[in-house]
């Protein structure tokens, strides 16, 4: 098994590409051994000393670390994705635990601003969450009020410093143009 490495935008996470699918739908975001309970392989993940968070992307596995260095910290966690996906074992305990839609019942709006929702969501879709899945990372629909479109962010771009460069520069320029009820775009 090959497993490929991908630097990020945010230094402090690194992006596993396994050659195998990770998560069939959705996506699953674990920010302490606690949560990580609910997948064997970020349990696994954040036994090694260092791992602060572990995201799972479609085909990717997005790994952020504390001050250790990743010299010391990838030959573990490469053999802890191998290790994994060679005992068969699933990567989720209980799919249902986390995935982006448990996100999705926590979205507010407006009924009557629902055609400006849906062309956002679409536009995320489509334009913004293939581009941000690349650098490791997710975006998500959170909530429109008073011409401001609130978005969750998840794996590398949780925390990463060009994070707020993105939302302001990349993310809100396209949805204002596309949308002119978009005033702003805040991270929730």
């Amino acid at each position: 098994m090959f497993i490929q490495t991908e630097a990020t935008p945010n230094p402090a996470t690194q992006k596993f590409l396994p050659g195998k699918v990770v998560m069939e739908t959705g996506t699953a975001e674990f920010r302490s051994a606690e949560e990580a309970e609910a997948s064997p392989l970020a349990a696994r993940l954040f036994e090694i000393p260092g791992v602060t968070g572990v995201y799972f992307g479609y085909d990717f596995i997005s790994v952020s670390k504390d001050d250790a260095e990743w010299q010391h910290l990838k030959p573990a966690i490469l053999g802890s994705i191998m290790e994994h996906f060679m005992s068969g074992k699933p990567v989720m305990g209980d799919a249902s635990i986390l995935s982006e839609d448990s996100d999705a019942g926590d979205e507010f709006f407006d009924e009557c601003d629902e055609s400006i929702v849906l062309t956002i969501k679409e536009l995320l879709e489509t334009r913004v969450r293939p581009a941000v899945a690349q650098d490791g990372g997710d975006i998500t629909f959170r909530g429109f009020k008073d011409g401001k479109v609130y978005l969750n962010m998840k794996g590398s771009c949780s925390g990463c410093p060009s994070s707020t460069a993105t939302l302001k520069h990349g993310v809100q320029n396209l949805l204002r143009h596309f949308v002119p009820e978009v005033q702003e775009v805040i991270a929730a």
